[in-house]
């Protein structure tokens, strides 16, 4: 089928990528190996001549949490999580910057020590600079996911689509891990994702992408390359659109 995947159309990125891709195989931390083949990656896209902002998640360092096995404050547990995310941006951002390649955090919390406070106007400016912009710190409220926060600066950015970095190739009809006999989707517009509820993201980001009209492409992060190839192939990942 002739795909509307418009590569040429593309040249101001959000990518979404969860905090446990950082952790490698170990699930926790940061995996040395993962980081600098991520970067490299980053700085690759970057040497293209594509504007990238990053919303990262903070899995690899706290996922919720209970105490004596008794439910804790929820509005506690996800302000943890967002500082997580900030965590994970900066050491990104060291590690870029080892590299010589530009690059900085932006926080939706007022945590000026370590990180600017995150407006669109200073993201704009610095993607015009050259740099690779870490959005952090979610949306800054409890019970929004970080998928929403990459949908949400991603329209205020007014960016051309946003990456959803996963461990399979993209969307299919159920889960692969689980059932032999799910097939995969190339591309699917945003209603019929809801007629045949599809899990793209959660549901609070999605509508928020769909009423936006903000294209998602979601792709296999673990393959090396793959990042580049999603940008540029419409044969890679699932291309969600209006």
């Amino acid at each position: 089928m002739n795909s509307t995947f418009k590569p040429e159309k593309i040249n101001r990125v959000m990518l979404k990528l969860s905090g446990e891709v950082l952790a490698g195989n170990s699930g926790f931390g940061f995996d040395d190996h993962v980081c600098d083949q991520l970067t490299d990656e980053l700085i690759g896209i970057r040497n293209e001549g594509y504007g990238l902002a990053i919303v990262l998640g903070g899995g690899n360092i706290f996922r919720g949490g209970k105490w004596k096995n008794q439910s804790l404050n929820r509005v506690t547990l996800d302000n943890i999580g967002m500082l997580a995310t900030i965590q994970n941006a900066l050491y990104l951002c060291e590690i870029l910057s080892a590299k010589g390649c530009a690059a900085e955090v932006f926080s939706s919390f007022v945590l000026d020590k370590v990180a600017r406070h995150y407006s669109a106007p200073k993201v704009q400016c610095a993607m015009a600079e050259g740099k690779i912009c870490f959005v952090a710190g979610g949306t800054g409220n409890p019970y929004f996911t970080t998928d929403t926060a990459a949908v949400l600066r991603a329209i205020e950015l007014k960016l051309d689509i946003v990456l959803k970095a996963t461990k399979v190739d993209g969307l299919y009809t159920a889960d692969p891990m689980q059932d032999k006999d799910a097939r995969f989707i190339r591309e699917a517009s945003f209603q019929t994702c809801l007629e045949q509820r599809l899990g793209v993201m959660d549901l609070t980001a999605f509508s928020l992408a769909a009423d936006n009209a903000m294209p998602i492409k979601i792709f296999n992060m673990s393959k090396a390359g793959n990042l580049k190839a999603a940008l540029q192939d419409a044969a890679i990942g699932t291309y969600i659109h209006p």
